[in-house]
């Protein structure tokens, strides 16, 4: 008779136990034992460190970290909505909520942990939930509809992911942290002060210092606010306890384990409980060191010992580095070894600047060792520094943390770190893991970095070889700088004409693909006039070319609907023109919104309304601002001398000039300007791709700055130019850059990225060392001389607007599933909710 495979019985199955059950299987393990899983959930393992994405559109499935078809594969019996109620260990049993009762062989515990809630008067009060798992955010998502202001409890880390989620909703929000400062645990004084500022310029409240004394609830017994321990009372009709957590470990009580004094399930370096034949792994474990990790990294650590462990291998699990990366509110924040600088004759290297929110603080040894540091604002550099932590870093630590075009330029890269330096913290993975390989699936695939957090994607790629094939795609053997030269020279005006004359064999004749349409569509475009091609984007073959946005000349929307977004040079506007808009947004009933740029955006048009739309706003004087393609945005601008005691320039003039000379320039990114009347800088010009400041003596010109996910201060190309050198040399940098970068490269990363950086871009557009600058010049003129507005091309052509329709077999019927709901005054999308069983309205 054949013998029984040994059980092995997993309790829970979330991101640690899932990763249990991989190693198991990576290690051959199931095909020599019987694995039962019980999990409390409704749903298979799925990724709680990216929880929050499902309210911007992440779907449960798209969260999952369970691989179709796993369980069958590898014959693991998982068993959904059935936790496990009871542990026999003398019988070596687990009994389930159902009364299925399950024996085992070897147990693992991988409970997790529970969301801590005060024990204040009125939390258990309907309006009051946990942030925990896909189910609460379900249930507060149901719950918002109908409430408008929310109070979150709690300011670390899932704490801040709520207040997004519940300011995301539409609710006026707050944030009630009873330490001093935000995400007391990770950052320290500088960088809760610099997160906190962040914070509350996106409109949350803020309350640090105080507690929650407690939940206050209408005649209905629902919640109306919270009362906070400094005698204050604050509106609240949807309260989140996110206020820390505690280890799961009542079912390892319940049945005699040991547990630590403060909670966790004690386990030695093996991750075996005081029953040899239990293992507790994840959040629900005290390790050996004493302390209970709640990230995912130690955890997946305890998950590989435990294995290990299974198969009578060595592997100890005796601590785990805390450092972490994250984004929280579109905010990075980083912190890793010795944030807090608590080693004896510590000092600190610190950058703030209050302005952008960014603090950087790098503590070091009297010897110069980096012992750790904290990062808010900008953590681009976290991938490097926290390998490099108990080691003397090649450079100085404060080029560090300045930004770059601050100070010396430092070249530190992923080649100054030591191969044993672990470069995915999630799975453990040293630099000598990685460059064994060649591709980033192969590095995904063979060792998982890259699959956890994802922090260490950028530092995973810049350690992989470049590819021995520099082409732009599988249809091109060239680089996106060939193709605009061989564009240029030869003067192609076509797609097909450049495919043909110039793919690789076995694309010719073909109909290309989606990296090469739109990056060839925008070369075209850029040097339409000097290759005799249309300027209009939309005309024959150039339509085909074009991204999602162009198509329609505007923005595709998360709903459906498109946005319309006049351009206003320079942020200047007369009352007139205002009118027009908030008409065509009443009668239209679009949602209005001011932006960043200086303008006014239009939200919740339906293809077959802009026409209609633009014709008005073309009629009032008005033309596209580009919002949709990769072109010149806007070039905002301070008052300037004209109404500002400080100003010393006229600003204003000089960036509705910009504007109007750039505007429909297509380029390999979208650009971005400003021009600050004064070096008091209110038009924030040093984040732009070009920025200008006044001086006495005439304009400074910067280039290369970025205010996006990765920020950079822009460099000093020229100071004190006249107008008309100004122009000459903006004109040159301009079209250097559509003519070298590579496809959706900005400024920032096409100037870091280019030999011999800011020293070479000065030789060529100021010094003319290539002789470059007269053909620079010229493309540039030509292209001022056919600006054509686009909107005002398509309007007068029935033909072109034909394409604004919904249906093609129903030209004037409207999509039925672009639907809107009101919100303060205006309108929002009305997506699906997502329940669990299945979408609703």
């Amino acid at each position: 008779m054949t013998e029984p495979l040994p059980a092995i019985v997993l309790i829970g199955h979330g991101m640690v136990g899932q990763r249990y059950l991989e190693a198991l299987a990576e290690r051959g393990a199931t095909a020599t034992h019987r694995v039962t899983v019980l999990c409390e959930e409704p749903r298979p393992a799925y990724d709680r460190v990216h929880l929050t994405s499902y309210f911007s559109g992440s779907s449960p499935e798209e969260l999952s970290l369970t691989p179709a078809g796993f369980m069958a594969e590898h014959g693991i019996e998982l068993h959904l909505g059935d936790p496990a109620e009871s542990v026999d260990r003398e019988a070596r049993t687990v009994t389930s909520r159902s009364g299925r009762v399950i024996p085992y062989d070897v147990l693992v515990l991988a409970t997790g942990s529970y969301p801590f809630v005060p024990p204040v008067p009125g939390k258990d009060a309907p309006g009051c939930f946990v942030y925990r798992t896909i189910e609460d955010l379900l249930a507060i998502e149901e719950y918002a509809k109908t409430r408008t202001t929310g109070a979150v409890v709690g300011g670390g880390l899932l704490g801040l992911e709520a207040a997004g989620a519940l300011q995301g909703l539409g609710l006026t929000t707050r944030i009630v942290e009873f330490a001093p400062r935000l995400m007391p645990v990770q950052v320290d004084e500088g960088g809760g002060a610099a997160l906190l500022r962040t914070i509350e310029d996106m409109g949350l409240t803020v309350h640090t210092g105080v507690g929650t004394q407690a939940v206050l609830t209408g005649e209905d017994g629902s919640v109306t606010g919270m009362s906070l321990s400094d005698g204050t009372a604050v509106d609240a009709d949807l309260v989140v306890f996110s206020a820390g957590v505690r280890p799961r470990d009542q079912l390892a009580r319940d049945c005699g384990l040991a547990v630590g004094e403060r909670g966790g399930i004690s386990v030695d370096a093996r991750c075996r409980t005081s029953d040899p034949h239990v293992y507790a792994i994840g959040e629900c474990a005290q390790a050996v060191d004493g302390r209970v990790y709640g990230l995912v990294a130690p955890g997946y650590e305890m998950a590989e010992t435990a294995a290990e462990d299974l198969l009578g291998r060595e592997r100890e699990f005796t601590g785990a580095d805390l450092s972490t990366k994250l984004k929280l509110l579109g905010v990075d924040v980083a912190s890793f070894g010795d944030a807090h600088g608590t080693a004896e004759g510590s000092l600190d290297v610190v950058w703030s600047d209050s302005r952008s929110g960014t603090y950087k603080k790098l503590v070091i040894s009297s010897d110069g060792v980096l012992l750790g540091g904290v990062l808010v604002g900008d953590a681009d550099a976290y991938g490097l520094l926290r390998p490099l932590t108990g080691s003397v870093p090649p450079v100085a630590p404060e080029q560090l943390v300045l930004p770059a075009g601050l100070g010396p330029a430092t070249r530190l890269g992923p080649s100054a770190l030591p191969d044993t330096a672990v470069i995915c913290s999630c799975h453990n993975v040293t630099k000598k893991a990685i460059t064994a390989c060649s591709t980033l699936p192969e590095v995904k695939k063979c060792t998982k970095a890259g699959t956890g957090c994802g922090g260490c994607l950028k530092v995973i790629g810049q350690l992989l070889p470049a590819a021995a094939d520099p082409g732009l795609c599988g249809c091109f053997p060239y680089t996106r700088s060939e193709l605009y030269e061989i564009v240029r020279t030869r003067r192609l005006a076509s797609y097909r004409e450049l495919l043909d004359g110039h793919g690789r064999p076995q694309a010719r004749g073909g109909e290309g693909c989606e990296v090469c349409k739109p990056a060839v569509g925008s070369i075209i475009a850029s040097l339409a006039p000097a290759v005799g091609a249309s300027g209009y984007v939309l005309d024959g073959e150039q339509a085909a070319l074009q991204d999602t946005n162009d198509h329609f000349l505007a923005n595709l929307q998360r709903n459906g609907s498109y946005s319309v977004v006049p351009r206003i040079p320079g942020g200047e506007i007369t009352p007139e023109k205002l009118i027009v808009i908030g008409e065509v947004a009443r009668d239209f009933g679009l949602y209005t919104k001011i932006t960043g740029g200086q303008r006014i955006d239009l939200f919740g048009a339906s293809v077959d309304q802009l026409p209609r739309i633009w014709a008005r706003l073309v009629d009032a004087g008005f033309e596209s601002g580009h919002a949709y393609g990769k072109a010149l945005r806007t070039v905002k601008s301070c008052v300037g001398q004209t109404w500002c005691r400080y100003g010393v320039q006229d600003s204003v003039r000089m960036a509705i000039d910009l504007e109007l000379r750039y505007r429909g320039l297509r380029a390999p990114h979208k650009l971005k300007s400003a021009v600050s009347g004064c070096t008091r800088e209110c038009a924030e010009a040093q984040s732009k791709d070009f920025g200008v400041i006044a001086t006495a003596g005439g304009w400074n010109l910067y280039v290369g700055g970025n205010g996006g996910a990765v920020p950079r201060h822009a460099d000093l190309l020229a100071q004190d130019l006249s107008d008309a050198e100004l122009v000459r040399l903006i004109d040159r940098f301009l079209m250097f850059y559509i003519r070298t970068a590579d496809r959706l490269e900005r400024t920032s990363a096409w100037l870091e990225r280019l030999e011999g950086g800011l020293d070479h871009l000065r030789d060529v557009v100021v010094h003319d060392s290539l002789g470059l600058c007269a053909e620079l010049e010229s493309l540039m003129a030509e292209h001022v001389a056919h600006y054509r507005d686009e909107w005002a091309e398509t309007l007068r052509d029935p033909e072109r607007l034909r394409r604004f329709v919904s249906f093609v077999n129903a030209p004037g019927a409207p999509d039925p599933t672009v639907r809107f709901v009101p919100e303060r005054d205006q309108v929002k999308p009305d997506l699906a909710v997502l329940t669990i069983g299945g979408p609703v309205r």
